[in-house]
Order: C-alpha cells, then structure tokens, then sequence
C-alpha cells in the first residue's frame, strides 16, 4: 500500500508501515529527523522535505495521515486568538483550518484518510466543517501516558485499543521551556502509530 504521512518530521508513523511492508513516505518543511530512513548519503530518502500538499496532489496515495500544525487550532491556545499583542493570531487561524480542512475534505482522490490534532476549539471546528471520528490515549496502546489525540477518519475505521495500561502520567505537558519542546509534544506515541499500521494497513 502506498502511504503518506504528511507534516511528520518524526518519522514514527512512516516507519511503523514500512515495518510491515508498506510502501510508506514523509513529507514536512521540517528536515532534523531521528530516523536513518530520513537520510541516504545526505539525501531525502523516505523524508521529502516540501510543501505536502505537492507530494499529496502529484501522486497517487491509498492512504494519507497527516498532522498539521496544532499551534492556532487547538483548544489550550484558545485564548491568545484575539490578545492585541498577537494581530496576526486570528487569520493564522484561519489558514490553519483552512489548510486542515484541505487535507480531510479535499484529497478525494485517496480514498483513505487520517488527520490528526490535539483537542480543538470550536473556532477551527467551525472552518472545517466537521468534529473528530475519535478520541484516542497513548494509554490505550501500551504507552503509560495521557495526551488526548483526535482522529479525523475518512474511509478508515476507528482505531480498536491495543494494550490499555495504568500509570497514566501527563509527561509531556509537564516539559520544561526548550527550542525543541513542541517537537517532542508533537511527535506520535509508537504504540498508536503501530496500531495504525497494523489495522489500517
């Protein structure tokens, strides 16, 4: 199966398809990766690093998962829309969930999609037409954490708990200040992209 994983710099969910042998690429503007898949003599080997959109419209996919940026649409951010120190917050906004909603409702050609984003508020789930499938916890996958993941599905069941386990620790939200704090809340628990690739592959 032909798999893109859109706006992952990560390469967490990539690499679980290409695990079972799927035919699995990235694509972000971001190019530091952990990955060895993202790299081959210095070259993008199964990272491209460009606008997704290109990669999404100029082939054929069977699957599309992306992750655009959560920093306008979700829910905790709320409140700094409309503050006078950032003009610029509300129509970043709105091209957020514009380019959301692009991916969910626009790439029809591929006839199995996943966008994913943290708890959104009502502002962005408005422009984009449409509230989450589901709801899923790392907790559910074998990864003794919280941090809600909504799941917008086209085509794709919703995906079935794997390993539903105690100690339930907020880690991530408790990280301190960094350059790469919001990479390291960004990036997908292994146990949800490894429920993904074995159910939805």
């Amino acid at each position: 199966m032909k798999v893109l994983v859109a706006c992952e710099y990560s390469g967490a969910v990539r690499d679980a398809f290409l695990r079972r042998g799927h035919d699995a690429w990235s694509c972000d503007i971001e190019y530091t990766c952990d990955s060895p898949h993202n790299l081959m003599n210095g070259l993008g080997y199964r990272h491209q690093v460009q606008d997704c959109m290109e990669m999404v419209w100029h082939k054929e996919w069977d699957l599309l998962i992306a992750h655009p940026p959560c920093t306008y649409l979700c829910n905790s951010g709320v409140r700094w829309l409309t503050h006078p120190d950032y003009p610029e917050r509300w129509k970043d906004m709105i091209d957020g969930a514009v380019f959301f909603r692009d991916l969910l409702h626009m790439c029809t050609h591929i006839p199995k999609v996943c966008v994913e984003n943290p708890i959104m508020h009502g502002y962005a789930k408005k422009i984009i037409g449409s509230t989450q499938t589901q709801i899923v916890q790392p907790w559910m996958f074998g990864e003794g954490e919280t941090k809600a993941t909504c799941l917008w599905l086209r085509g794709l069941d919703k995906l079935v708990p794997t390993d539903v386990v105690e100690g339930r620790e907020q880690r991530l939200h408790k990280l301190p200040p960094s350059e790469d704090r919001w990479k390291l809340r960004s990036k997908t628990y292994q146990g949800i992209a490894g429920a993904m690739a074995s159910q939805w592959g």
